[in-house]
């Protein structure tokens, strides 16, 4: 889209977890492709798109704020409009719309197809009408083989075939093979770490959870398209593919092979240029002894187990709709850590769930004091719209939930620091993603045990450090702080 000769600019704000960073580069491409040009500064920018996170409420007040903040720069500013897209957007259409006139228009998951078409119209003065908040459960096949090839609009799934390189305007979009499919995708960050979308929606009933209703049922991307895309990564300077979606341990299930990631991820791994596979999101109740041994052993794939435990009390699970209790939970620990002694394990809990007792929470820190975990997220319950804990009895009051959060949290910290500072003396394989400009001797990258954003970081020093952001650097831990290490090139 032109105006007086130029494009018309559009900056993307996004918000929330790494499958919303996918999200955000499949509608930056299809935008640039629709003829409008990107910018990074939300202040530069004709049209602010936030792309919303609706996961709890903290989040959804977030998404709210930005979608404030952006309006602002319509007062006196450059923007023409601001667009909601994302989960708050499709999770609640037009009751957003609504509770915020300052936002000119609410798009769903629906409309990410057609999304610079969209976004001009909006910009031609049409009033977009939003979408009635559904069930995106209900638009696929209850049974999961029965669901390829039905046609539903998924998030960062986006894979077309190749085309002239003249039929659109971004060169970058059409980098393709000369056949087969092409990727759609404008990458918004430059750095050597790109999640990659293994799979979308989620087929459990967690009674805490609304992802499931605005997400949709489980969708595997095809191991073609994966591999297609993470060869599209290396050549835009990624070394590490973080495979992100809602439940990976479900991957292939309705593509008629549950254990097809223990093959994928040795294939990503053997794609010339990834020097690092690792994979998010796993769930405990479907890990299975290959699927750990793929993980432990598989040249090029990091030992990392990224399992949503939420809680160890076995009771309280059930409650949550969930499985396990601490005697499960750290079976599986052991072993993981019997055939990979470093590996990395990371988990989420919540505390203040209806009819969490205090037993229940001493519990929990049992579990955690025993498990001995990487990294550990400590969230309180809050009601969500439409899940069915939210009907439930015996609530717990906002100050008891905020005494176990911060009573959980203390230990949690105690407990990581403790892990990192047990590395000391261990050799570690870092991704440098950041040199100091002030001391080239001096860099900033993680190691295998370490995901991107929440795992904490390593700070490499020594000769060597000085390599280029991308480079994979061995070296000894010498120090801790917290859940980050200190290492020194060998």
């Amino acid at each position: 889209m032109t105006t007086n000769g130029e494009k018309t600019t559009v900056a993307l704000v996004t918000l929330g977890c790494a499958r919303n960073d996918v999200d955000s580069e499949e509608l930056a491409a299809r935008l640039e492709a629709g003829g409008f040009a990107l910018v990074e500064d939300a202040a530069d920018a004709d049209t602010v798109m936030v792309n919303t996170c609706g996961f709890v409420e903290a989040a959804k007040k977030d998404s709210v704020d930005t979608l404030l903040a952006a309006a602002d720069y319509k007062d006196g500013g450059k923007a023409r409009a601001v667009v909601a897209v994302g989960c708050l957007a499709e999770r609640y259409g037009e009751q957003l719309a609504d509770a915020l006139p300052e936002t000119d228009a609410v798009l769903g998951f629906d409309d990410y197809d057609d999304i610079a078409d969209r976004l001009q119209a909006i910009l031609s003065g049409t009033k977009h009408i939003p979408h009635v908040p559904r069930d995106r459960r209900t638009l696929l096949p209850l049974a999961p083989a029965a669901r390829a090839g039905v046609a539903t609009s998924v998030p960062g799934h986006a894979s077309v075939q190749a085309m002239d390189a003249t039929s659109v305007d971004a060169p970058d979009l059409v980098r393709a093979p000369a056949s087969g499919p092409r990727v759609v995708r404008r990458r918004l960050d430059g750095g050597p770490v790109a999640p990659l979308k293994l799979a979308s929606g989620c087929d459990r009933r967690c009674a805490f959870c609304a992802i499931p209703a605005f997400r949709g049922a489980f969708v595997s991307r095809r191991p073609t398209d994966v591999l297609g895309e993470a060869r599209w990564l290396v050549e835009h300077g990624v070394r590490e593919v973080f495979l992100v979606s809602e439940n990976s341990t479900s991957y292939g299930k309705d593509l008629g092979d549950l254990r097809l990631l223990e093959t994928l991820v040795g294939e990503l791994a053997g794609v010339d240029g990834v020097d690092r596979v690792r994979v998010s999101y796993l769930q405990p109740a479907e890990m299975r002894p290959t699927l750990v041994t793929a993980l432990c052993s598989t040249p090029g794939v990091a030992p990392y187990f990224d399992l949503s435990f939420q809680h160890a009390s076995g009771p309280l699970l059930r409650r949550m709709r969930r499985f396990g209790d601490t005697e499960r939970f750290l079976d599986l620990i052991a072993q993981i850590r019997e055939q990979a002694p470093a590996a990395g394990i990371r988990s989420n809990v919540i505390v203040g769930f209806p009819g969490e007792t205090e037993a229940d929470v001493d519990v929990l820190c049992d579990f955690l004091d025993r498990s001995r975990l990487d990294a550990i997220g400590v969230f309180g319950y809050s009601d969500e719209d439409g899940t069915e804990a939210a009907s439930f009895d015996r609530k717990l009051d906002e100050d008891t939930i905020a005494e176990r959060v911060d009573r959980v949290s203390r230990l949690a910290e105690q407990v990581t620091a403790e892990r990192a500072a047990a590395r000391v003396g261990e050799t570690v394989e870092v991704l440098l993603e950041s040199v100091s400009a002030e001391d080239p001797g001096v860099a900033e990258g993680r190691a295998a045990h370490q995901g991107p954003e929440v795992d904490g970081s390593t700070t490499v020093t020594g000769p060597g450090a000085e390599a280029a952001v991308g480079a994979l650097v061995t070296a000894t831990v010498v120090g801790a702080d917290g859940v980050d290490l200190v290492a020194r090139v060998r």
